[in-house]
């Protein structure tokens, strides 16, 4: 019971790191100060690891829905500030 409540807790905290990023990026319509290289870095991290994770879920036949929830949500955000990066120039 105690490691699902720190899994959901830590999946929530990671899965909501990018937000504050996303949100200034949003209200001032400005991101030349992120770098590309870290954007796909990330990106290519979370997909990577995501789809590591579901390839080991579905060999082991578990779920890790914390983590689905984490990488999935980063994903949507590191996409949302690739393009913010190119219309915001």
């Amino acid at each position: 019971m105690i490691h699902d409540i720190m899994g959901w807790v830590g999946a929530f905290l990671f899965a909501t790191c990018g937000v504050p990023q996303a949100i200034k990026v949003w209200k001032t319509k400005k991101a030349e100060d992120i770098s590309w290289w870290f954007l796909i870095f990330w990106l290519l991290g979370e997909i990577l690891t995501l789809g590591y994770i579901i390839i080991d879920d579905i060999a082991l036949k578990i779920t890790h829905f914390p983590l689905y929830l984490n990488y999935a949500f980063n994903i949507i955000i590191v996409l949302y500030l690739l393009l913010a990066k190119k219309i915001y120039k």
